[in-house]
Parts: C-alpha cells; sequence; structure tokens
C-alpha cells in the first residue's frame, strides 16, 4: 500500500499502514521516523506502547500526555499497584526467548518434551464438551435488528450470543436479569472490554442495570455511547489494567453480586481476571463493604502470551512434572493451533472426530536429521495444530481445577465450532454460594 506524497512514508508493521504524520522539509520522513536524525528510538517508560527518541525522552517523560492519567489512576481507591500479579520474583519470557529456548534444545530433548506434552494432555485432560448455543433473547442481534451505528460482524456476534447462551443455561445469567435468591439484578464487570461491544449485546437482550468495562487501552467507535443512551444503564469505564483492580475498593460496586465476563482473555490476562475475582475468598465472606462473585464467563485466547509468573495453577503442572521452561515451551507450540487451515470445524483430523480425542495419534517425528528448525518445518500443519491445542487443554484445565478449589462450580467448554474461531475455550463457572 502506497503513502499519499505529503505523509511520513515509514511503514508501521503493528499497524499495517505508513505513518500518517506530515514529513519534516527536504525528508519523505517525519520527525519520528527521520533515519538521518542519529538517534535511535526507546520505549517510553511510563506507556510502552509508544517510544520516543532518545535524546528527547527526558524532556517527553515531563510532558507525556499519559503522565497525568496514570498519577491520576494512582490516586484511585481500586488502584493497588500489582494486587493480582502472579510471582514477583520471576520474569516476563519474550515470545522470541521462548523461540530460541525450543531451538537450543537437541532432537532427543525435542522428542522427549512432545511425548511427555502427549502423555501429560492423555492423563490430565478429559474430552471439551461442544456447547454452541444462540439463546432466543440474542437472535434479533442475529436477525440485524439493532442499533445500525453499532459495527456488525456476524462472526463476532455467533461468539458473543454463544457465551452468553452459556452463562444463562449454566444458571449465572436470567433473561429477565434477576438473581434467583435475592431477586437482584447482578451488575456485570467485562474484563478486557474493547469497545464493549460484548456487554452491548448483553445489556440489549437481558435486563442489566450496572456494568463496569475494564479495559487499559483506549478505543474509539466504542459502544459506550450506545450504552450510555440507555438511561436505565449505569455504565463506568475503568481504564486500569487488571493486574492492578482492587474490586472491593469501587465505590459504586460495593455490596453488589456481579457477573464477570470476558471474550478473547489474551494469555495472562484470564489469570489475572480470576485471581480478581476470587481475591481474599470473597465469594465465602460477604462483608457489607465487599463486592462479590455470583458467576464469570471467561473466553480465553492467545496462549502463546502466558507466563510462568501469573499462571494461577503452576501447582497443578508441576505435580505433573511440567517445569518452568516446559510451561514456556507449551505456550510457544500454543501458537500452532491458530496457524493452520481452520475452514473445516475439525481441520487437524481426517476423521470426523475430535482433535482432543486423537492426542495419541500425534506422529512421532524423525527427529535424527538436521536442527530443530528443519524438524518443525517437516512437521504437517495438521499435526503442530493437534499439539497446539494439546498444549491450550492443558493450560486452560489448569485454570479450571483453581477455579474449582477455590469454591466455585466450574466447567471448560468449546463454546462455538473451530471453523467460527479456534480460540473456542470458555470457562464459565458459578459460586457455590448462589
Amino acid at each position: 500500500m502506497a503513502a499519499a506524497a505529503d505523509r511520513c512514508q515509514f511503514w508501521l508493521p503493528n499497524k499495517r499502514r505508513h505513518c500518517a504524520n506530515i514529513p519534516v522539509p527536504s525528508s519523505q520522513f517525519c520527525g519520528n521516523h527521520n533515519p538521518l536524525s542519529g538517534s535511535r528510538r526507546v520505549p517510553c517508560p511510563i506507556d510502552p506502547s509508544h517510544s520516543v527518541l532518545q535524546e528527547n525522552l527526558e524532556s517527553h517523560v515531563k510532558r507525556c500526555p499519559l503522565k497525568k492519567q496514570a498519577e491520576a489512576l494512582e490516586t484511585q481507591p481500586y488502584y493497588t499497584k500489582g494486587i493480582n500479579a502472579g510471582d514477583p520474583d520471576e520474569g516476563t519470557v519474550s515470545s522470541a526467548a521462548k523461540r530460541s529456548a525450543i531451538y537450543g534444545l537437541t532432537p532427543s530433548e525435542f522428542y522427549d518434551l512432545v511425548n511427555k506434552i502427549k502423555l501429560v494432555h492423555s492423563t490430565s485432560v478429559v474430552a471439551l464438551r461442544d456447547s454452541f448455543m444462540v439463546p432466543e433473547a440474542c437472535e434479533k442481534w442475529l436477525n440485524r435488528q439493532v442499533d445500525r451505528r453499532v459495527p456488525f460482524q456476524e462472526k463476532h456476534v455467533v461468539q458473543q450470543a454463544s457465551i452468553l447462551g452459556n452463562m444463562e443455561a449454566f444458571g449465572i445469567l436470567r433473561r429477565d436479569g434477576l438473581d434467583r435468591e435475592e431477586h437482584k439484578v447482578p451488575a456485570i464487570v467485562e474484563f478486557g472490554a474493547g469497545r464493549g461491544y460484548l456487554t452491548q449485546m448483553l445489556a440489549d437482550c437481558y435486563r442489566i442495570t450496572k456494568v463496569f468495562l475494564v479495559e487499559r487501552r483506549s478505543y474509539k467507535l466504542k459502544a459506550d455511547r450506545s450504552l450510555r443512551q440507555n438511561q436505565s444503564i449505569v455504565l463506568e469505564r475503568l481504564r486500569i489494567d487488571i493486574e492492578d483492580l482492587n474490586l472491593h475498593e469501587i465505590e459504586s460496586l460495593r455490596g453488589l453480586s456481579y457477573l464477570a465476563t470476558g471474550k478473547h482473555l489474551c494469555g495472562p490476562a484470564t489469570d489475572l481476571t480470576i485471581r480478581c475475582c476470587l481475591h481474599k475468598n470473597h465469594c465465602k465472606e460477604k462483608l457489607p463493604s465487599n463486592c462479590y462473585l455470583q458467576g464469570l464467563a471467561l473466553a480465553t485466547c492467545c496462549h502463546h502470551l502466558c507466563q510462568w509468573k501469573d499462571y494461577t495453577n503452576r501447582k497443578f503442572l508441576s505435580n505433573l512434572g511440567i517445569t518452568k521452561e516446559e510451561f514456556h515451551a507449551m505456550t510457544w507450540f500454543s501458537s500452532w493451533a491458530v496457524d493452520g487451515d481452520h475452514s473445516s470445524e475439525h481441520p487437524c483430523m481426517e476423521d470426523e472426530e475430535k482433535h482432543h480425542m486423537q492426542a495419541s495419534d500425534l506422529k512421532d517425528f524423525d527427529l535424527n536429521d538436521g536442527g530443530i528448525e528443519k524438524i518443525i518445518r517437516s512437521i504437517s500443519v495438521g499435526d503442530r495444530a493437534v499439539l497446539g491445542f494439546m498444549c491450550k487443554e492443558i493450560i486452560d484445565m489448569g485454570r479450571l481445577l483453581w477455579l474449582r478449589e477455590h469454591g466455585c462450580n466450574a466447567e471448560l467448554i468449546n463454546y462455538v465450532p473451530s471453523n467460527i474461531s479456534p480460540e473456542n475455550h470458555l470457562l464459565i463457572a458459578k459460586c457455590v454460594t448462589f
């Protein structure tokens, strides 16, 4: 895609477009991307999502637009730095480091690791139940009888509807919005809310009166305007990292039961969320000042981003003999589950049985000729996908067991077919006190 002649010619790979800034005189690039400036760019220490020239770093930190936002957030009572974080003594391992560690294995070590994952999967993971459902309450969305100003993408609407349908079937969401015991409408806390379209559908199809959208980034074209036009809904958007969120200190949530939702909570965000919701066992200690969890439904994704330091159930893996290094290898393998062709419902298999029923059929690869990179290239897309799905299921199984250990009736299901989305795991749970 060619850039406009009056715009910076620097290509932004993450945004898949050219920079939109105006070039400096006598150059094709803006001041930020001019290769002749002689200075390299470094991440902003306040918000690493943007960078600055190293020579301007000191002055930028003083006037960074996000500095005031960060300072204002730290004064909020619900901000507690790292309250939901995992092990502070463990560091974050990048995808490049995970790949490098795998490529550094000997062929026999790689073979042993693959066999170990197969064995752990066969002994610790039960077959996931397929539970794709569209509740009657959401039919108007599938028929596009909704606000035309709200972006409509069928594959996302189908996923959102199935999440809500499973919440209804599991007994944590009622079409009339009322809790069976206390006859109160539960609040909704959507984690990793993004533009808030899951909550948009939920509020449109069920009688929800109080909504909290948790998201650390700022989004345009979000559902907030449409939600705020509904005078029966109280909406609060919290721009905060889940790692730092203390739900008990949100003034407008105190004393209320709530449902936690999240569609495609990337990597460790799932672990941070369930730790946030079940902090200090508040399901069992209903103090007057506390909010308390009624149920949750979290669609997991991006397991390749998971970190040992944040993972909730390291005990589960350790008991299976999985080390920290092997866990990070599993997270790297998990990306293979979404790399293949998912045009058919079960793309990894030649017959009609699901991939998780075929773990024992994964090939024993010839690991005696060439390095690990060559060996990996020789593995078929289908076989790589099988291994990737196994890794994802092991990781999510540990999360499921952690929820059960913390007083929840919980289940792990496939909430949509893989041809709609290969990221189709849904953790759904209900506190036993409800």
